[in-house]
């Protein structure tokens, strides 16, 4: 079963949409350096966090300039899971484990398969995302899925798929490489920052569908 995390998460209306359309997980997103709608504070996100129903994760999704300041978040927001973007390292994920007792999803580009081999020992998941230069996701456009299916296959860890993924290709792109979870955020919203709650559960119902059960009408 492809477990899903809806990204980018705002608001506790949207945040309520996603738990009642069945998500696994939802991604709040604080403390990052590039501009975006879907940022909100860090007091924000602990609120939302905070709100979240049992059996929901939450997930802190941030871009700190070291990980001293990514522990000070965590401790801040208090979610299940930080998905940490930049240049970190094994030691990095290590202590922001140990200092926080959080489980730690590093980033990485899909276009750098050495970087997941090198984080595999260490995290607890990776997430594989089309990123832009500064390392952050959000960008909207999906990579080579077979690339990505081959690297599920190498690593150990948990492989998240994020990237261009929509309500209409989603199902496709969990049969292609066979995640153990899909991630996705712009491509639920009806503006930027804003979910749509009929767009959010068509992707978590297609996500759990193989291709040819997929819906292939949208309205």
């Amino acid at each position: 079963m492809t477990r899903v995390k809806i990204c980018g998460v705002t608001n506790q209306t949207d945040l309520r949409a996603v738990a009642d359309a069945g998500a696994d997980a939802v991604g709040v997103i604080a403390d990052v350096p590039v501009d975006s709608p879907r940022e909100v504070s860090l007091s924000n996100a602990a609120t939302l966090t905070a709100a979240a129903p049992p059996f929901l994760t939450t997930t802190l999704v941030t871009m700190p300039d070291s990980v001293g300041e990514a522990v000070d978040a965590v401790r801040l927001v208090t979610p299940d899971v930080v998905q940490i973007h930049g240049d970190v390292d094994e030691t990095d994920i290590g202590y922001l484990r140990a200092e926080t007792d959080t489980k730690v999803v590093p980033v990485v580009d899909a276009d750098d398969p050495d970087r997941a081999h090198e984080l595999d020992e260490a995290a607890d998941a990776i997430l594989v995302d089309s990123t832009d230069e500064s390392g952050a996701g959000g960008t909207g456009e999906t990579h080579d899925w077979a690339a990505t299916a081959d690297l599920a296959r190498d690593l150990v860890s948990p492989v998240v798929l994020a990237g261009g993924l929509t309500p209409e290709n989603v199902a496709s792109a969990a049969e292609a490489v066979e995640p153990f979870a899909v991630d996705v955020a712009t491509g639920v919203e009806r503006d930027g920052g804003v979910k749509d709650h009929t767009a959010v559960a068509r992707f978590v119902r297609n996500a759990g569908r193989s291709l040819g059960e997929a819906e292939e009408v949208y309205e």
